[in-house]
């Protein structure tokens, strides 16, 4: 079952502040610090568009895993993957067709080595920092270093001055509402238990932002 955003946020007490659309101006600024950084950036204005942009930049052949990401299900990536009208190899379909614990849990840990990881940020710096955390490290362990290439996908909204409030918003904004997730979902809390600030990316196309104009994700 799908959880969006909408779902929690009347019920969540988050900083309101930091979770506001970008303006042209700083989304422009926010680009160049990025693509400075070594990210390669990609701004859309639709759900409809970013998914587009994903399914034009994973070329046909390539094996696919994403961390759970509320806005790649939010513009229909997560339906479009599982749906299989596509030429990629699915490893979250793999995966979740293993029956034995220790073989899907091994599984997992394998596919952070996917050709493509996508998954989504919970705070971007205007000066160009990636920030995002996670209960086990699933959601980003990929991001560093051990798949080929990753795809980010976040909702202007994630965009705030500095890196502090970035740190910030993970704390006062993601972290409340993917606790009331992960509640409903797992039936557990979760915790800011494995963070990642991602300042620079050093091998050249290796990691895109895709950027919507619009509110999504936590």
């Amino acid at each position: 079952m799908s959880q969006q955003k909408a779902d929690y946020v009347d019920d969540t007490e988050i900083d309101a502040t930091l979770d506001e659309l970008a303006d042209d101006e700083t989304v422009e600024e926010t680009v160049g610090n990025l693509e400075a950084n070594g990210f390669e950036v990609v701004v859309v204005d639709s759900a409809e568009e970013a998914l587009e942009a994903l399914q034009s930049h994973i070329p046909a052949g390539a094996s696919v895993m994403n961390g759970h990401s509320t806005t790649l299900e939010e513009i229909g990536f997560m339906e479009y993957l599982s749906e299989g009208d596509h030429d990629w190899e699915s490893l979250p379909d793999e995966i979740w067709s293993i029956d034995d614990d220790a073989e899907r849990q091994a599984a997992r840990r394998q596919s952070q080595t996917a050709e493509y990881f996508l998954g989504g940020i919970n705070a971007i710096s205007q000066t160009g920092e990636l920030v995002a955390a996670d209960l086990s490290g699933s959601r980003i362990g990929a991001y560093p270093f051990a798949a080929s290439n990753v795809v980010i996908v976040s909702g202007v909204n994630k965009i705030v001055p500095t890196l502090d409030d970035a740190l910030d918003r993970l704390e006062s904004v993601a972290y409340p509402l993917e606790n009331e997730r992960a509640q409903e979902a797992y039936g557990v809390e979760s915790a800011i238990a494995k963070q990642l600030i991602f300042r620079r990316e050093t091998e050249a196309g290796r990691t895109t932002v895709v950027l919507i104009r619009d509110q999504f994700g936590y």
